[in-house]
């Protein structure tokens, strides 16, 4: 029986999983937007509230901690210089999780994860474009 016991397994051994664990939030947190598996993204959500609520301190103590799980240290200065002023006025729900297709080969549901608020820097949309990314027809000069 499974008492007491939570998380998913993942068909892992414990090492294995905690590695996975920490790279894909060291991912999400670099790239801010990830695809994997729904049932890994369920994972790791916890991990990178955490995480961000780590940055949101902002004190060594809490840095120091972000590095023991978070694999790169440019990830952690991201975090708490970009990442977590972001979330300052935000209590939890950092991350939003969006079912994007079903993966050849297994059939497993895949999904996006990215953090919910957008960086600063992002590029503008190019014109022509709709917000789905599809091109809008344009009128025809006669």
């Amino acid at each position: 029986m499974r008492h007491g016991k939570k998380g998913r397994q993942l068909s892992r051994k414990t090492k294995h999983r905690w590695a996975l664990f920490r790279n894909l939030v060291t991912s999400l947190l670099d790239r801010e937007r990830i695809e994997t598996t729904e049932q890994k993204a369920k994972e790791i959500r916890g991990y990178a509230d955490r995480m961000i609520t780590l940055g949101k301190q902002g004190d060594l103590d809490a840095r120091r901690q972000a590095l023991s799980f978070i694999r790169d240290k440019s990830v952690v200065s991201k975090l708490f210089s970009d990442v977590a002023g972001r979330f300052r006025d935000r209590n939890g729900g950092y991350t939003r999780m969006i079912k994007t297709r079903r993966r050849v080969g297994d059939a497993a549901s895949m999904v996006a994860i990215e953090l919910v608020a957008k960086s600063g820097g992002a590029a503008p949309k190019q014109s022509g474009q709709s917000a789905s990314g599809k091109t809008e027809p344009t009128a025809q000069k006669s």
